[in-house]
């Protein structure tokens, strides 16, 4: 009666909350608890919730809270306490229909702080209802977390972030692949190399419309090694996945697998077996992307001989190749490495000599053989190889003698040779000495009836060289680059004006260079000067003899300078 005299003389909503309040009280001390929770859920936007809470917070009262508690969500002014609340009043009375429909309502119809829910439900048991809220509403971490924790769903979980986008199936599998390696590694490997290649997600994700099917989706293989810790032999088959598809892996990818197989390889015992895995670790060290130094190391910590010879050959370490048979003793290993990259360093034959030298055991067959091509290829000075033999108590005279011998034969023939040239040289002197003092006294006849450029007949009018040569006038001016020089000389007169001004230009270089080096405090830097300026590059030099002595070289070189002095034009 009180309502409806209040709605006649038009009472605002606030006295309306008011009546419906104490009329609720009224109720309640009567003990009617369930008129009294209606008048209560009439006051809702009016009344504190609070007010109407702390009266029903009684166990034997409870499904009254709930009641208000729903009409309170369903006017949407419910907030995350009320929520939490209402889903406890829920797992007390263990309504499951009730809880399952107010989780399962439509996004339109949802009223409530979801992630409280799903914590709610989780700490109260409802697994299930859990999940279910946390995969309808997107709530991925929470989802996991249920499966993985609680449930303990491993194939679930792994299932779930194969339909998850891109950028979250990366992240969830940095946060929980080592759970789920532990427990699926099979299916967990799949799914990792799917990531690291070319990752779509899988067909009933619901936001596979939304996606860009052209972009290429591909996580960094390397950050997901750690995932393998104890599982070697996923691991393996993750890295030998990522070789063979990506062009360019990352480094850690490579070096991992190679340091795979080399501990496979250390600790197989079956002959065949182990070649094959030599195999396929030397394959993959000629990969261009190996890092030497890294390379190298895990080489040398797996004894893999192969590949620490094979890295040595690449980096051009031959000497480094030789060093690794002596330390091993193997001596034919070393003549062997001699032969093949003695071309390219020569001093590996020295260093060969110098090593079978002191050795203490019967050396001879290997000595002779270097000495052979140390002999063949005049390496070293005899004496040298007198004094590097004499360090070995087992090297008697019997090993150098042959090598002695020839030396000394070669020698003797050398000084023949020299001696014959000397002659010749001599011989040539003279005859060039004449025609210098004839050239000076006497007159020249020109007596050539052809041409030199042409061969045609010679004419008047003509040119005419004191080396000889005569043109016609028309084909030395058409040919000649200097009306002072013979065309057919010149080239080899400037060859030799170039030799003469650098030998000329070395020697006053020379002396230069000793005046600076014998005034300066710091020697060093003048030699490291004169290198960086190229001065003691190779050049073809006309040089004295040594000692000093001038010999048939400059008495030549004289003589050519002489003559082109004297080699002028008569027309």
């Amino acid at each position: 009666m009180a309502i409806n005299l209040a709605k006649s003389q038009h009472l605002d909503n606030d006295g309306l909350s008011e009546i419906f309040r104490q009329y609720g009280d009224h109720l309640y001390i009567k003990g009617d608890h369930d008129g009294a929770i209606q008048q209560y859920i009439r006051t809702i936007g009016k009344l504190e919730p609070s007010y109407v809470i702390r009266k029903f917070l009684d166990a034997q009262r409870i499904h009254n809270l709930t009641a208000y508690l729903q009409a309170l969500h369903r006017q949407c002014l419910a907030n995350a306490d009320h929520t939490t609340l209402l889903l406890n009043c829920y797992t007390k009375l263990k309504d499951s229909s009730k809880l399952e429909e107010f989780i399962k309502s439509s996004e339109s119809e949802v009223h409530f702080d979801v992630e409280i829910a799903i914590k709610v439900l989780r700490q109260a048991g409802y697994h299930s209802h859990a999940v279910f809220l946390a995969e309808k509403h997107l709530h991925h971490e929470w989802y996991l977390k249920i499966q993985l924790e609680d449930l303990k769903n491993y194939q679930e979980a792994l299932r779930y972030i194969g339909r998850l986008p891109f950028e979250q199936a990366e992240a969830n599998m940095k946060r929980y692949g080592k759970t789920l390696m532990h427990h699926v590694p099979e299916s967990t490997t799949v799914l990792l190399k799917r990531l690291c290649t070319d990752y779509q997600p899988s067909r009933d994700s619901t936001d596979r419309d939304s996606l860009d099917r052209t972009a290429l989706n591909k996580a960094n293989s390397e950050e997901f090694i750690p995932i393998f810790a104890n599982n070697p032999r996923e691991l393996r088959e993750f890295l030998e996945h990522m070789i063979e598809e990506e062009q360019s892996p990352p480094q850690g990818v490579y070096d991992t697998l190679l340091e795979l197989r080399l501990q496979d390889w250390a600790h197989e015992r079956d002959p065949e077996r182990k070649k094959g895995l030599q195999e396929a670790a030397l394959l993959l060290l000629r990969r261009e992307n190996t890092v030497f130094d890294k390379a190298l190391v895990l080489c040398q910590m797996h004894n893999f001989k192969e590949g620490v010879l094979y890295l040595y050959e690449k980096g051009k370490l031959y000497q480094q190749i030789m060093h690794y048979h002596m330390q091993n003793e193997e001596y034919s290993k070393v003549v062997e490495a001699c032969k093949t990259y003695g071309d390219k360093e020569v001093c590996l034959w020295e260093q060969a000599l110098g090593y079978f030298a002191r050795k203490e055991e019967d050396c001879k067959a290997y000595i002779s053989e270097v000495l052979q091509h140390i002999d063949r290829n005049n390496l070293m000075p005899p004496l040298l190889v007198v004094q590097t033999l004499a360090h070995n108590s087992t090297a008697t005279l019997s090993v150098i003698k042959d090598y002695l011998i020839n030396k000394l034969q070669r020698e003797s023939q050398q000084i023949e040779e020299d001696e014959r040239k000397i002659r010749q040289y001599r011989e040539e002197t003279a005859h060039l000495r004449s025609e210098i003092q004839e050239l000076r006294t006497s007159a020249k006849i020109f007596q050539k009836t052809k041409c030199s450029m042409c061969n045609s007949p010679l004419e008047l009018p003509s040119v005419h060289f004191l080396c000889g040569h005569s043109f016609h006038q028309h084909c030395f001016e058409s040919y000649a680059e200097s009306e002072a020089e013979c065309p057919t000389c010149t080239p080899e007169n400037r060859k030799v004006m170039d030799m003469l001004r650098a030998q000329d230009q070395k020697r006053d270089l020379h002396d230069h260079f000793n005046r600076q080096l014998r005034s300066s405090n710091d020697g060093f830097s003048v030699v490291a000067d004169y290198f960086g300026r190229g001065v003691f590059n190779k050049l073809t030099l006309i040089t004295d003899p040594p000692g000093g002595k001038a010999g048939p070289g400059s008495l030549e070189a004289d003589l050519q300078r002489d003559l082109l002095i004297h080699t002028k034009r008569n027309v």
